[in-house]
């Protein structure tokens, strides 16, 4: 019996009660915060993603369909609703519009932003956090503000009614964020890589080029993200400036012409309304991931 007791193996001391219920209630105060985090997110993407769900599935339906069951499926599916639109010669116009105006400021926004940001990062001058202070003070100048100085500057230049005098603007008001994204990625920079590349014979303007731009890469893909989607949704300043027929106009001032011409047509509406946003959205799925690195990095600079 003795020889028994003493094989046994050594037990482990028992847990304190007082320990075991902390840990329980450790346990289950995460649970409940996790659970309340799940539910806040479930709400919010809700919230994001039930009107634009609802105006793609609208754009199936009839308009009897749509006066009768505005919340049940469509039936039937209206497949025409889409197909006509897409057969629409305009439709297709304001698209090309819409990307060249778009392509085209975020081409300039990048470029121009990062070439502004770079000495405002990079060197030391007198007058520095004076002249990023403007740009700083950008973000707060309303765009209503210049509409009418802006359309006589854009008149006198002969550039009313054309998608070039529509760019322009858009990248001068683009350019504060940009600088203020920019900054921290240039600033952060290692020193002793630019001293490298000046012992070896690179100037500064092929320091910029061939090193600068590569590192600054999250950055500048956070900025044109931002710029192309900015461009494709503007609305007040190619209802100012692009006058003349509806083949010259971008997708959003298309999407009012349509309606404008279709009142009763509801569910066209949606249809043409859905396919303008769909570039822009694809765009951004497909970069999100960039844009938060970019911003991250931004912030760590």
């Amino acid at each position: 019996m003795t020889a028994t007791l003493n094989d046994a193996p050594p037990q482990a001391p028992a847990e304190p009660t007082s320990t075991r219920s902390a840990n329980s209630a450790s346990r289950g105060k995460f649970d409940s915060s996790t659970l309340l985090a799940i539910f806040v997110g479930l709400v919010a993407i809700a919230l994001t993603l039930g009107p634009i769900l609802y105006l793609i599935v609208g754009g199936f339906r009839s308009q009897q369909n749509l006066a009768t069951n505005p919340t049940g499926l469509p039936d039937p599916w209206m497949w025409a609703n889409y197909a006509d639109i897409l057969k629409d010669s305009t439709f297709w116009r304001q698209s090309l519009n819409s990307l060249i105006v778009a392509l085209g400021t975020t081409i300039g926004v990048v470029l121009f932003g990062t070439m502004a940001a770079y000495p405002l990062a990079r060197y030391r001058f007198k007058g520095r956090e004076l002249v990023y202070l403007v740009f700083v003070t950008g973000l707060m100048f309303p765009l209503t503000v210049a509409v009418l100085p802006l359309y006589f500057m854009i008149r006198s230049l002969g550039l009313t009614g054309s998608l070039w005098g529509l760019i322009v603007p858009q990248i001068a008001f683009a350019l504060p964020i940009t600088v203020i994204i920019m900054r921290p990625f240039l600033r952060a920079i290692p020193r002793e890589l630019e001293e490298a590349a000046f012992v070896d014979g690179v100037t500064r303007v092929g320091f910029f080029w061939r090193v600068v731009l590569p590192l600054a890469r999250p950055g500048m893909i956070t900025v044109g993200v931002l710029a192309f989607i900015g461009s494709w949704n503007a609305y007040l300043l190619p209802l100012l400036l692009l006058t003349g027929p509806q083949t010259g106009m971008t997708l959003p001032l298309g999407v009012t012409a349509f309606q404008g011409q279709h009142a009763s047509a509801t569910t066209l509406i949606m249809a043409y309304t859905s396919l303008s946003m769909v570039p822009a959205l694809i765009f951004f799925l497909l970069l999100e991931r960039r844009i938060v690195d970019g911003l991250t990095g931004a912030v760590k600079g």
